[in-house]
């Protein structure tokens, strides 16, 4: 099987931050807005909204540094939805772009430079499916043609970039998009970036086209691959959503909790499976408060535990009788994952619910030295008779949650 370095440093970025950001940004009900809009309402928003979208010149400050405090290594920006409005300089193209809009401006290179100077990688999304390009209907293969032009113009006006994410071939199964052409090309241009390609709610984790370099896990856990039949090694990524729309949606209060967000990204490192946590960007690129307090306050957990989330791999080291828990392999020591232990205190304050096991049982071999909690450096009680190890953790201290706790368990040399 062969493995391919991009994929490999992919794996290492662990963590990434996801940004549905384009004209339904204004609009403030959703990426998908402009699909259940009646045909007068769609001539309006073509017309009207890129006359009003002029985001804040500091947008791309803002989301760049903000993923940068969360933990992020990399950012994944919408440069083109289905609404089919760019957000570069689609070079005569077209002229339903930002630079030809009330913007005036390349958004793009904005994000771009944001990126760099906080030391991200910028991927970039871009669309399949287009609803404003005529010939997406009537003309297949000369829209595949002005698709290519589309994303040869992000291969060569930016600099080196991380990947191009595609999404919506989904909408037109049966029909040959010519993959071929499409991946040759940026390859040619961009031969040390990943090519993803989403599968979509239906088939996630689904294997594709050859050049593809990842599979995703669209709002679904991350599960292993079954490579058996692939001629070359495959990453992973499972992308995820505060709310329940990836485009800013003025009146969605469906968010998730901080919890569930953490747990999410411990069991995508658990399968070696990137995160990608989504955005949506108000109508002026900032983002919305609560976004950018939950940002933070992960980015808060991951400094914690930052050792452990990155470079560490599955260990396919199973533990008896805990479903959640898990443990990585990194240099000379494991990582393990330990999950739902309650917070100690008086009973009058501390909720108490049904005990759980404080034990996690697995087989190591090596002979174990400590095992510390990487939060306080403490000491975990363990025990071991051969290869069979028990660790023994306790209720975490009153004024303190963490959620999912992380020891570190050191050989002896």
């Amino acid at each position: 099987m062969i493995v391919l370095d991009r994929i490999k440093n992919f794996e290492k970025l662990g963590f990434g931050m996801f940004v549905h950001f384009g004209l339904y940004s204004e609009y403030g009900r959703g990426e998908w807005a402009y699909h259940n809009l009646s045909d007068e309402a769609r001539r309006e928003y073509n017309e009207k909204l890129p006359n009003t979208f002029c985001p804040d010149p500091a947008w791309a400050h803002e989301l760049a540094s903000t993923a940068r405090a969360a933990g992020c290594k990399y950012i994944t920006l919408t440069t083109r939805h289905h609404d089919g409005f760019s957000l570069y300089d689609t070079k005569g193209l077209n002229t339903f772009d930002a630079p030809h809009g009330a913007a005036g401006r390349d958004l793009v290179r904005e994000f771009v430079d944001a990126c760099r100077e906080e030391g991200l990688i910028p991927f970039f999304y871009h669309t399949l499916l287009d609803w404003h390009e005529p010939s997406y209907k009537t003309d297949f293969p000369t829209y595949l043609k002005y698709l290519r032009r589309s994303v040869e113009i992000l291969c060569t006006e930016y600099g080196q970039i991380g990947g191009i994410w595609f999404d919506g071939m989904w909408d037109r199964r049966d029909d040959d998009w010519e993959e071929d052409a499409l991946y040759s090309m940026i390859r040619s241009h961009q031969p040390d970036a990943m090519i993803i390609n989403n599968t979509g709610l239906s088939a996630r984790g689904a294997l594709g086209h050859i050049e593809l370099d990842s599979v995703t896990f669209e709002r679904g856990r991350p599960s292993p691959i079954n490579l058996a039949d692939s001629p070359k090694y495959i990453a992973s990524e499972m992308c995820q959503i505060f709310g329940d729309h990836w485009g800013y949606a003025a009146r969605d209060f469906d968010f998730k909790s901080l919890t569930e967000i953490i747990e999410d990204l411990c069991v995508c490192r658990r399968f070696g499976s990137n995160f990608l946590l989504n955005v949506g960007p108000m109508g002026n690129g900032l983002l919305r408060p609560l976004d950018r307090a939950m940002l933070l306050t992960l980015g808060e957990w991951v400094d914690i535990y930052r050792e452990a989330l990155y470079l560490p791999r599955p260990s396919g080291i199973e533990i008896a009788d805990k479903e959640k828990d898990f443990i990585l392999v990194g240099d000379n020591c494991y990582y393990l994952f330990v999950h739902g232990l309650q917070m100690g205190g008086d009973i009058n304050v501390a909720l108490r619910r049904e005990m759980p096991d404080y034990t996690d049982k697995f087989t190591l071999s090596g002979k174990i030295r400590s095992v510390k909690w990487l939060d306080s450096g403490k000491d975990v009680d363990f025990s071991q008779e051969g290869d069979r190890v028990t660790v023994c953790t306790e209720p975490q201290p009153y004024g303190e949650q963490l959620v999912v706790k992380v020891a570190r368990i050191e050989l002896e040399k």
